[in-house]
């Protein structure tokens, strides 16, 4: 669907300022529908804008203040989004948490947000409940929300001031671990998350009559934002999927009136490895794709198996996250993310300032409403990547062909593993940490439809160790995506002269391995 400027504008203006309201006009207009769904659990419009009121006014009962920051440890469920919007609603930030994260990596968030308290969805999420106990947090029962554990609340917790602008209001603090191996907070908008779940809705034709599978994290921006914020906001039904099960995946393509499946290219390698080639999905009128590179090969045998264009998006955490993604009514032979999306403005700058003209690569920038106000508590990083003129720096290298993007490569060393972001430095000061390893470095490797996380390690004089051993102990300090599929342990690691490590050479190496 084409949008006109007036069009968008009118749309826009017509956005509530915080985004749990989207909910209300549905609850006016059609009460009875379901919203929200959770296995054999089902949430009306109604019910849903009267769970958001009764949690809003338990947070604050519990001591929750406008600009305080309120962590939400869990994974995909009815609970989870109720407290999600709830939170928002009441002016106080939430950070969803992936429950399935380590204690050392929940710890690090909660520290550096300041969060008021911690709430986690215990009765539905073992991985909530392990952390909810960690954290000596009691049980208690929210009207509509259910049994969850919660922390008693932090005294010394300050909170952030409060806009009525919603464009100026922090709707979603979401967590990425920064090239330095650091917690980093990017700050979100209520009204930059409403834009790009506006414009994804708009121009692939939602309505009520959708019914969404919600399989990617509600703890990652594209989970947040095109998924639920995306399926309320046009009235649509949302299945709430805690953990992909390709089985599971397919029996409700199958069988339950799905209409739209949006997933990262690893989900994607899962189901047509699971089917017989040829996927039933009767209901199904639109399948997208995004967070990873998307290998040609993959993508033809989807759309073969599914017998739907397979529409690419491209987009970062700190955009909220859309970018750019394919049109439905221009279905792409190649592996282009498509068009920017209207309302924003991309540029492509040289290695010496210059923008780059249409065919030429560059490192990408964005400018629009769905940049970000800024990573929480680090205004001099924020300034490393944001230009006085509100140019955002993606740090990926792309080149346009005509009005089509096409992202060429990586400027980071950012590894994207099964959707989610590995930033090598936090890897390496896991491995660091082990009594045998002197040094190591981590590179990503590709292969179908993903990327890997690759170790080189080198050990100690004196001391011995495998690579299971080390990938064991890895494996309890990170999450699961973060942990390495491979380690090598080596006598040395190619150095310059001044005692860098040479990754590129430690990438084609874990390159050949793989072949």
């Amino acid at each position: 669907m084409q949008l006109s400027a007036a069009e968008l504008q009118a749309k826009l203006a017509a956005l509530p300022d915080r985004m749990s309201h989207v909910v209300r006009p549905w609850a006016q207009r059609s009460p009875d529908a379901i919203a929200l769904s959770e296995s054999a659990r089902v949430m009306t419009y109604r019910e849903l804008a009267q769970a958001i009121q009764t949690a809003g006014q338990w947070l604050i009962q519990r001591g929750v203040r406008p600009g305080d920051r309120v962590m939400v440890l869990g994974e995909n469920s009815i609970a989870l989004a109720i407290l999600v919007l709830a939170i928002g609603d009441i002016d106080a930030w939430p950070l969803v948490v992936n429950a399935r994260i380590s204690e050392r990596e929940v710890s690090a968030i909660r520290t550096h947000s300041g969060a008021r308290l911690v709430i986690a969805t215990s009765s539905v999420s073992p991985d909530a409940a392990r952390h909810a106990q960690q954290m000596s947090a009691a049980l208690h029962e929210i009207p509509g929300v259910g049994e969850v554990a919660v922390t008693d609340v932090d005294p010394a917790a300050t909170a952030e001031p409060v806009s009525a602008d919603g464009a100026r209001q922090v709707g979603a603090l979401i967590y990425t671990s920064g090239t330095t191996g650091t917690p980093k907070g990017v700050m979100l908008s209520h009204r930059s998350v409403m834009f790009t779940a506006l414009i994804g809705g708009v121009m692939r034709g939602f309505g009520p009559d959708d019914f969404v599978y919600g399989v990617l994290p509600m703890s990652h921006i594209v989970g947040f934002s095109s998924v639920l914020i995306g399926t309320l906001m046009f009235g649509a039904r949302l299945e709430l999927v805690p953990r992909f099960d390709a089985k599971a995946a397919l029996r409700a393509l199958s069988n339950d009136g799905i209409t739209r499946f949006q997933g990262v290219p690893t989900l994607f390698q899962r189901l047509l490895e699971a089917s017989d080639g040829a996927i039933s999905c009767p209901a199904l009128r639109g399948i997208g794709v995004a967070g990873a590179p998307l290998d040609l090969t993959l993508k033809r045998a989807v759309e073969t198996a599914f017998r739907l264009p397979l529409q690419n998006g491209y987009g970062i955490t700190e955009c909220a996250p859309t970018i750019a993604f394919t049109r439905v009514d221009d279905p792409r032979d190649d592996t282009t993310v498509g068009p920017p999306i209207p309302g924003i403005e991309v540029r492509l700058k040289g290695t010496t300032g210059e923008w780059m003209p249409s065919g030429e690569v560059g490192e990408l920038h964005v400018r629009g409403p769905n940049v970000m106000l800024g990573y929480y508590k680090a205004p001099e990083m924020t300034a490393q990547v944001v230009d006085p003129e509100g140019w955002f720096n993606t740090g990926d290298l792309a080149r346009m062909d005509g009005p089509y993007l096409h992202i060429v490569g990586r400027t980071k060393e950012l590894i994207i593993r099964s959707g989610f972001n590995v930033y090598p430095p936090e890897v390496e000061a896991v491995l660091a940490a082990h009594p045998a390893v002197a040094t190591c470095a981590v590179v990503g490797r590709r292969v179908p439809g993903n990327e890997e996380v690759v170790a080189f390690v080198q050990l100690k004089p004196g001391t011995e160790a495998t690579p299971e051993e080390i990938g064991q102990f890895a494996a309890q300090h990170l999450a699961p995506y973060k942990r390495p599929a491979e380690v090598f342990i080596r006598t040395s690691l190619p150095a310059t002269s001044a005692g860098k490590i040479l990754k590129h050479e430690l990438a084609k190496e874990a390159s050949r391995d793989a072949s």
